[in-house]
Protein backbone atom coordinates (compact mmCIF):
# COMPACT_ATOMS: atom_id res chain seq x y z
CA UNK A 1 0.00 0.00 0.00
CA UNK A 2 1.45 3.33 -1.08
CA UNK A 3 -0.09 6.78 -1.00
CA UNK A 4 0.88 10.39 -1.45
CA UNK A 5 1.21 12.62 1.59
CA UNK A 6 -2.23 13.50 2.94
CA UNK A 7 -4.02 10.85 0.89
CA UNK A 8 -6.19 8.42 2.84
CA UNK A 9 -6.06 4.67 2.26
CA UNK A 10 -9.21 2.58 2.56
CA UNK A 11 -8.60 -0.76 4.27
CA UNK A 12 -11.38 -3.34 4.44
CA UNK A 13 -11.06 -5.54 7.54
CA UNK A 14 -12.77 -8.41 5.68
CA UNK A 15 -9.78 -8.53 3.32
CA UNK A 16 -7.13 -8.70 6.06
CA UNK A 17 -5.54 -11.61 7.89
CA UNK A 18 -5.57 -11.45 11.68
CA UNK A 19 -1.87 -10.42 12.02
CA UNK A 20 -2.49 -7.47 9.69
CA UNK A 21 -5.51 -6.36 11.72
CA UNK A 22 -3.43 -6.64 14.91
CA UNK A 23 -0.71 -4.39 13.46
CA UNK A 24 -3.26 -1.73 12.51
CA UNK A 25 -4.96 -1.82 15.91
CA UNK A 26 -1.83 -1.59 18.05
CA UNK A 27 -0.43 1.14 15.82
CA UNK A 28 -3.62 3.19 15.80
CA UNK A 29 -4.84 2.85 19.38
CA UNK A 30 -1.88 4.48 21.12
CA UNK A 31 -0.49 5.11 23.60
CA UNK A 32 -1.78 2.34 25.84
CA UNK A 33 -1.19 2.00 29.59
CA UNK A 34 0.39 -1.20 30.84
CA UNK A 35 -1.14 -3.43 33.51
CA UNK A 36 1.63 -5.43 35.19
CA UNK A 37 -0.46 -8.15 36.77
CA UNK A 38 0.44 -10.39 39.68
CA UNK A 39 -1.53 -13.58 40.34
CA UNK A 40 -0.91 -16.76 42.32
CA UNK A 41 -0.22 -19.96 40.40
CA UNK A 42 -1.46 -23.43 41.50
CA UNK A 43 1.56 -24.01 43.77
CA UNK A 44 1.30 -20.59 45.42
CA UNK A 45 4.09 -18.87 43.51
CA UNK A 46 3.64 -15.41 42.02
CA UNK A 47 3.03 -15.07 38.30
CA UNK A 48 3.84 -11.66 36.81
CA UNK A 49 2.88 -10.57 33.29
CA UNK A 50 2.33 -7.28 31.40
CA UNK A 51 -0.78 -6.46 29.34
CA UNK A 52 -1.33 -3.35 27.23
CA UNK A 53 -4.94 -4.05 26.28
CA UNK A 54 -5.95 -2.41 29.55
CA UNK A 55 -8.41 0.29 30.58
CA UNK A 56 -11.07 1.46 33.06
CA UNK A 57 -14.66 0.44 32.32
CA UNK A 58 -16.58 1.53 35.42
CA UNK A 59 -16.22 3.86 38.41
CA UNK A 60 -19.07 2.65 40.62
CA UNK A 61 -18.03 -0.02 41.31
CA UNK A 62 -14.44 0.61 40.13
CA UNK A 63 -13.79 -1.98 37.44
CA UNK A 64 -10.75 -2.35 35.19
CA UNK A 65 -10.42 -4.45 32.05
CA UNK A 66 -7.38 -6.51 31.11
CA UNK A 67 -7.43 -8.44 27.84
CA UNK A 68 -5.21 -11.52 27.60
CA UNK A 69 -4.74 -12.95 24.11
CA UNK A 70 -4.35 -16.71 24.03
CA UNK A 71 -1.20 -18.41 22.79
CA UNK A 72 -1.90 -21.11 20.18
CA UNK A 73 -5.46 -21.29 21.46
CA UNK A 74 -4.41 -21.79 25.08
CA UNK A 75 -5.26 -19.37 27.89
CA UNK A 76 -2.32 -17.66 29.57
CA UNK A 77 -1.49 -18.14 33.24
CA UNK A 78 -2.91 -14.79 34.34
CA UNK A 79 -6.59 -15.40 33.48
CA UNK A 80 -6.35 -19.02 34.64
CA UNK A 81 -4.90 -17.94 37.99
CA UNK A 82 -7.37 -15.08 38.36
CA UNK A 83 -10.30 -17.41 37.70
CA UNK A 84 -9.07 -20.04 40.15
CA UNK A 85 -8.12 -17.63 42.96
CA UNK A 86 -10.74 -14.96 42.29
CA UNK A 87 -8.20 -12.15 42.63
CA UNK A 88 -5.30 -10.28 41.04
CA UNK A 89 -3.19 -7.17 41.56
CA UNK A 90 -2.68 -4.59 38.82
CA UNK A 91 0.67 -2.80 39.14
CA UNK A 92 1.21 0.41 37.17
CA UNK A 93 4.41 0.50 35.10
CA UNK A 94 6.64 3.58 35.07
CA UNK A 95 9.67 4.49 32.96
CA UNK A 96 12.17 3.07 35.45
CA UNK A 97 10.35 -0.29 35.44
CA UNK A 98 10.47 -0.64 31.65
CA UNK A 99 13.18 -3.29 31.45
CA UNK A 100 11.98 -5.70 34.17
CA UNK A 101 8.41 -5.32 32.83
CA UNK A 102 9.60 -6.10 29.30
CA UNK A 103 11.58 -9.14 30.53
CA UNK A 104 8.53 -10.48 32.35
CA UNK A 105 6.66 -10.78 29.04
CA UNK A 106 8.62 -13.96 28.27
CA UNK A 107 6.90 -17.25 29.06
CA UNK A 108 8.94 -19.29 31.57
CA UNK A 109 8.24 -22.98 32.24
CA UNK A 110 5.06 -23.83 34.19
CA UNK A 111 5.15 -23.06 37.92
CA UNK A 112 8.24 -20.88 37.54
CA UNK A 113 7.72 -17.45 39.09
CA UNK A 114 8.76 -14.46 36.98
CA UNK A 115 9.38 -12.48 40.15
CA UNK A 116 11.84 -15.09 41.43
CA UNK A 117 13.45 -15.49 38.02
CA UNK A 118 14.01 -11.74 37.58
CA UNK A 119 14.62 -10.87 41.22
CA UNK A 120 11.59 -8.56 41.45
CA UNK A 121 10.72 -7.70 45.05
CA UNK A 122 7.18 -8.15 46.31
CA UNK A 123 5.17 -6.54 49.08
CA UNK A 124 2.09 -7.90 50.87
CA UNK A 125 -1.40 -6.83 49.89
CA UNK A 126 -4.14 -5.89 52.34
CA UNK A 127 -7.39 -7.37 51.01
CA UNK A 128 -6.11 -10.16 48.76
CA UNK A 129 -3.50 -12.92 49.17
CA UNK A 130 -1.68 -12.00 45.97
CA UNK A 131 1.30 -9.70 46.63
CA UNK A 132 2.08 -6.52 44.71
CA UNK A 133 5.32 -5.35 43.05
CA UNK A 134 7.22 -3.30 45.63
CA UNK A 135 8.71 -0.88 43.10
CA UNK A 136 5.39 -0.07 41.41
CA UNK A 137 4.32 3.41 42.57
CA UNK A 138 0.66 2.43 42.18
CA UNK A 139 -0.80 -1.03 42.77
CA UNK A 140 -4.49 -1.93 42.74
CA UNK A 141 -5.73 -4.96 44.62
CA UNK A 142 -8.66 -6.50 42.76
CA UNK A 143 -11.18 -9.27 42.93
CA UNK A 144 -12.24 -11.01 39.74
CA UNK A 145 -15.61 -9.53 38.78
CA UNK A 146 -16.02 -11.72 35.70
CA UNK A 147 -14.02 -13.44 32.97
CA UNK A 148 -15.29 -13.44 29.39
CA UNK A 149 -14.14 -15.07 26.17
CA UNK A 150 -14.18 -12.57 23.31
CA UNK A 151 -13.42 -13.00 19.62
CA UNK A 152 -12.78 -15.96 17.35
CA UNK A 153 -9.43 -17.00 18.86
CA UNK A 154 -10.71 -16.20 21.57
CA UNK A 155 -9.13 -13.78 24.05
CA UNK A 156 -9.72 -13.92 27.81
CA UNK A 157 -11.08 -10.60 29.07
CA UNK A 158 -10.63 -10.03 32.79
CA UNK A 159 -12.97 -7.61 34.55
CA UNK A 160 -11.29 -6.74 37.85
CA UNK A 161 -13.01 -4.82 40.65
CA UNK A 162 -10.64 -2.54 42.56
CA UNK A 163 -10.68 -3.17 46.31
CA UNK A 164 -7.63 -1.32 47.60
CA UNK A 165 -5.15 1.20 46.15
CA UNK A 166 -1.48 1.50 47.11
CA UNK A 167 -0.18 4.90 45.97
CA UNK A 168 3.26 6.36 46.65
CA UNK A 169 2.70 9.32 48.95
CA UNK A 170 4.41 11.95 46.80
CA UNK A 171 2.17 11.14 43.83
CA UNK A 172 -1.15 12.11 45.34
CA UNK A 173 -2.71 15.39 46.44
CA UNK A 174 -6.41 16.17 46.96
CA UNK A 175 -7.17 12.63 45.79
CA UNK A 176 -5.54 13.21 42.39
CA UNK A 177 -2.50 11.50 40.88
CA UNK A 178 0.23 13.89 39.72
CA UNK A 179 1.10 12.75 36.18
CA UNK A 180 4.22 14.92 36.17
CA UNK A 181 5.61 12.85 39.04
CA UNK A 182 4.30 9.43 38.02
CA UNK A 183 6.12 9.11 34.66
CA UNK A 184 3.98 6.19 33.40
CA UNK A 185 5.25 4.03 30.56
CA UNK A 186 3.02 3.50 27.52
CA UNK A 187 2.98 0.71 24.96
CA UNK A 188 3.01 1.49 21.26
CA UNK A 189 3.40 -1.22 18.62
CA UNK A 190 5.80 -4.14 18.47
CA UNK A 191 8.72 -3.64 20.85
CA UNK A 192 8.22 0.11 21.06
CA UNK A 193 7.25 2.00 24.21
CA UNK A 194 6.80 5.69 24.98
CA UNK A 195 7.04 8.28 27.73
CA UNK A 196 4.31 10.85 28.27
CA UNK A 197 6.40 13.71 26.89
CA UNK A 198 5.06 17.23 27.26
CA UNK A 199 1.80 17.42 29.23
CA UNK A 200 -0.84 19.85 27.98
CA UNK A 201 -3.54 21.45 30.12
CA UNK A 202 -6.68 22.84 28.44
CA UNK A 203 -9.35 25.08 29.96
CA UNK A 204 -12.51 23.43 31.22
CA UNK A 205 -15.40 23.38 28.75
CA UNK A 206 -18.97 24.05 29.73
CA UNK A 207 -19.52 27.63 28.72
CA UNK A 208 -19.06 29.66 25.55
CA UNK A 209 -16.03 31.49 26.90
CA UNK A 210 -14.04 28.32 27.48
CA UNK A 211 -14.93 26.96 24.04
CA UNK A 212 -13.88 30.26 22.45
CA UNK A 213 -10.58 30.14 24.36
CA UNK A 214 -9.80 26.68 22.99
CA UNK A 215 -10.64 27.68 19.42
CA UNK A 216 -8.48 30.78 19.72
CA UNK A 217 -5.29 28.90 20.59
Amino acid sequence: MTAKNGEMLGIDVDELAVPAIYKLLVGAVVPRPIAWVTTLNPVGKVNLAPFSFFTVVSVDPPILLVNSERRVGLAKDTPLNAKREGELVINIVTEELAWPMHQSSAAPPPNVSETELLGIALAPSVKVRTPRVTAAPIAIECRLERLLEVGRAPSDVIFAEALYFHVRADLIADGKIDMRRLHPLARLAGLTYARLGEIMDLPAVGDAGAVHAIRSE
